[in-house]
């Protein structure tokens, strides 16, 4: 079985769509938990929330990675994973046959195909958060609240968001987001 997250309902076939690869492609885990980062886009989110126009190409967010095989859910800001995904609503489709399938890599348990998907099931999520809790709370996923971060991924953070700031120059929805949940690191960066 294979799942895929999205905010949109009634989905029969998953078509393949440009994202931050820039070609169309469907992405999809062999694990349920580690489609669930994907139930929200902080930037649209933010961008909504605080009526900024949605134009032109829109970024996804995902501050996460892989630890011993479980996706990590780290938190960028304080309340990051509530800000984020609190109250909103998703479905998680699944799916059998992936055709032309490929695994990537650098995501475990992740593939993509160029191919439609046909959906075989669709679960809906009322509230990303809980059931990144509850996923969480099954030992299924990681998560590390911002003030658990080191030292070293702090600065990191810093660095990259400066990094992702000047090269987002075309991109207005991702540095609005930037800007709004990084003002400190943004300050005076144009």
């Amino acid at each position: 079985m294979f799942y895929h997250a999205s905010p949109v309902h009634c989905i029969e076939v998953l078509e393949p769509r440009v994202s931050n690869h820039g070609k169309p492609l469907v992405y999809l885990s062999k694990k349920r938990e580690n489609v669930l980062p994907y139930l929200s886009n902080a930037i649209e989110k933010y961008c909504k929330e605080t009526g900024f126009p949605i134009e032109g190409t829109m970024r996804k967010w995902g501050s996460y990675g892989f630890y011993n095989g479980l996706v990590r859910m780290d938190e960028y800001w304080p309340g990051a994973l509530e800000d984020t995904y609190k109250g909103v609503p998703g479905y998680i489709y699944a799916a059998g046959e992936v055709s032309g399938m490929e695994e990537l890599p650098d995501i475990p348990d992740a593939v993509i195909t160029s191919e439609s998907v046909p959906v075989l099931g669709c679960e809906y999520v009322p509230d990303a958060y809980e059931a990144i809790l509850t996923a969480a709370g099954e030992g299924r996923i990681l998560i590390r609240r911002y003030e658990e971060l080191p030292e070293k991924t702090l600065a990191w953070i810093d660095s990259c968001i400066k990094e992702q700031y000047e090269e987002a120059r075309d991109i207005p929805t991702y540095r609005h987001f930037l800007r709004g949940k990084f003002p400190e690191i943004t300050a005076g960066l144009e």
